[in-house]
């Protein structure tokens, strides 16, 4: 609920971008391949960062799964507001044990 009440006012057009492996044997660069998403860039409060896990300048992104077809994972980069983030993990939050609703993405800037 808290997600949907941050994404539905506060959501900005943004991409999440997934960089497909080169092909193994013959090389080359990876694939990207953009996904239009509705995000919003939160910074972590002061007691959240651990400088571990949790580093001074990582942000959180609550990323709506609302016609998203892929899963934001580690490795896959976030932008929004002229901003690119690569994702550190992602939490999708399911709103029956089943649905995605909105993936909650800690992200560093890239």
């Amino acid at each position: 609920q808290t997600a949907e009440r941050l994404i539905k006012p506060y959501g900005q057009q943004g991409t999440v971008t997934r960089i497909a492996p080169p092909d193994p044997i013959e090389g080359g660069d990876g694939t990207e391949t953009a996904y239009t998403a509705k995000l919003v860039p939160m910074a972590y409060k002061a007691h959240e960062i651990d400088s571990t896990v949790i580093l001074a300048g990582d942000v959180q992104i609550y990323v709506s799964s609302v016609g998203l077809p892929i899963t934001p994972s580690p490795g896959d980069l976030a932008s929004v507001n002229g901003k690119t983030y690569r994702i550190i993990n992602s939490d999708p939050n399911l709103y029956d044990g089943e649905t995605s609703v909105v993936h909650i993405c800690q992200a560093r800037t890239a």
